[in-house]
């Protein structure tokens, strides 16, 4: 062992576990919250896992949840782990294992449903525990067609929640935290859980999951928002050409299936996709997720939980500089993807638009309009659907664009990451956000509005109202807030309602 490195030792319900202490912090890493997902646990929900008699080794992350390679993942520092069906672990940091009850912030990792892991660099809770007297929790869950293929109407009774069998595992995770953060120094009735992108998503699932009411107090939402939830019928569809393309005609061929083939035939299915669809998402199935979240919401049937929500301002350059056909997109191509959202007014909308940016490039004005609709207006819809219902909810809105590739990503999806953990000095934040001294205060302002919003409930900046729509900008100079930010151009989805 390190002799910088201590061993320190919790007893958890399923046994105990030895951890260390490492830079001020104390991390236990790869503990199991449920069993193994392979061989008859395939598409079903997360079951118990089986304690064990020795101190069990906390050292290392457990396996990541099977998945491909991701671009996005080796950029933000994610070197290659072991995969496999035994992937329900999670990790935490604290900064001392007593009685004081510290607030508790869980962490689920994005990754468009099909990729990412707890593990991550960016995601090290080191600096939240210590500068926030916090403790940490990032977790893993299943991805892609093993934790979202909705296979009830296929397979029957037996497969009752397949299609959202990755959310219960989140769910299993925040009972874990329940039971068994006090002995970490936590208080698992003060716990926030927070995510970015797919793991926004996710959060925003979770306010809509019965079985997950009470498990958290506050939530924080980074890209991703509440609406992002498939019908039966389409997820239906997807469990189907998965099926097909893997060569099988049962559910128990396809449970029998080994990874790799299903991994196959998953990436098949996704080849056919487009770059913001996701074909493996939450399902409403009746049943774990009744209605699409943000109808739950704001009926006000989901519990009293403050919410932080916000966006970037240039989400889908990172996805659309991997899109080969953006180099020759004409004006009317652009107004051909418009009407996908607008119909017949796509071509005055494009044009609103192009108004507000009179310099801008057709790339510029498909940025805007895509981030928009994938991103900013849900996010949106969901903080109007809290204040609706009095309750309270903060929105922020990330500005600062990063002088990496040069300049071409701008207010990227993802970038806001490493400033909200203040990991800048973690490996593959410089290649993402550049090296510049400036980089530490905008850390350091975000950081700290994170960690006072999961010890308080609340922003240092007013609620978002329905008329005056405060919204904090994070640009790295002065961070005003603005009433409002884009209000025409939010208003001209009044009306649209897309079911992501």
């Amino acid at each position: 062992m390190d002799e910088n490195v201590d061993e320190i030792l919790v007893g958890t319900r399923s046994g105990k576990l030895s951890g260390r202490s490492e830079r001020g912090a104390i991390v236990f890493r790869g503990i199991p919250y449920a069993a193994s997902t392979a061989g008859a646990n395939r598409f079903r929900p997360p079951q118990p896992v089986q304690p064990w008699a020795d101190t069990r080794d906390a050292s290392r992350f457990g396996p990541v949840a099977p998945q491909r390679p991701s671009a996005l993942e080796t950029l933000i520092g994610q070197s290659e782990i072991d995969s496999s069906e035994d992937c329900l672990s999670l990790n935490v940091w604290t900064p001392a294992t007593d009685d004081s009850r510290r607030p508790v912030m869980v962490w689920i990792h994005g990754g468009a449903f099909i990729f990412g892991a707890g593990s991550t660099p960016w995601y090290d809770g080191t600096r939240f525990a210590l500068a926030g007297d916090a403790v940490v929790v990032t977790i893993n869950y299943r991805l892609g067609a093993l934790g979202f293929s909705y296979l009830d109407k296929i397979g029957g009774e037996q497969l009752a929640g397949s299609g959202n069998v990755g959310i219960l595992d989140q769910v299993a995770a925040l009972e874990w935290v329940r039971d068994n953060i006090e002995v970490f120094g936590g208080n698992p009735d003060d716990v926030t859980i927070f995510g970015e992108s797919a793991g926004a998503m996710s959060v925003g699932t979770l306010l809509g999951v019965p079985r997950a009411d009470g498990l958290f107090h506050r939530a924080i939402l980074q890209s991703g928002a509440a609406s992002f939830a498939a019908k039966p019928s389409d997820a239906t569809a997807v469990a189907e050409r998965l099926m097909e393309t893997a060569g099988v005609t049962t559910v128990d061929e396809l449970v029998a299936l080994p990874v790799d083939a299903v991994l196959a035939a998953q990436d098949q299915l996704l080849a056919g996709e487009g770059s913001l669809e996701l074909p493996f998402r939450p399902v409403i199935d009746g049943g774990v997720l009744p209605a699409l979240p943000i109808d739950t919401i704001a009926s006000g049937a989901t519990g009293n939980v403050p919410i932080l929500v916000g966006t970037n301002l240039d989400e889908t350059t990172l996805f659309l500089v991997l899109d080969p056909t953006i180099g020759d997109l004409d004006e009317a191509g652009l107004i051909t993807r418009a009407a996908a959202m607008f119909g017949d007014d796509a071509a005055a909308v494009v044009e609103h638009y192009r108004r507000n940016r009179p310099d801008a490039s057709i790339r510029d004005v498909l940025v805007a309009i895509t981030t928009d609709s994938v991103f900013r207006i849900p996010s949106i819809r969901l903080a109007e659907a809290q204040a609706a219902q009095g309750r309270p909810v903060f929105s922020y809105l990330f500005t600062w664009a990063t002088p990496a590739f040069g300049g071409a990503l701008r207010s990227s999806h993802a970038l806001e990451i490493p400033f909200v953990f203040d990991n800048l000095d973690q490996p593959g934040a410089g290649i993402l956000t550049g090296n510049g001294e400036e980089r530490a205060g905008l850390a350091t302002v975000m950081h700290q509005a994170w960690i006072r919003f999961a010890r308080t409930g609340s922003a240092d900046w007013p609620a978002y109202e329905l008329v005056e729509r405060a919204t904090k900008i994070f640009d790295g100079v002065d961070h005003p807030v603005v009433e409002d930010p884009a209000g025409d151009e939010r208003a001209i989805w009044e009306g649209i309602n897309r079911l992501h």
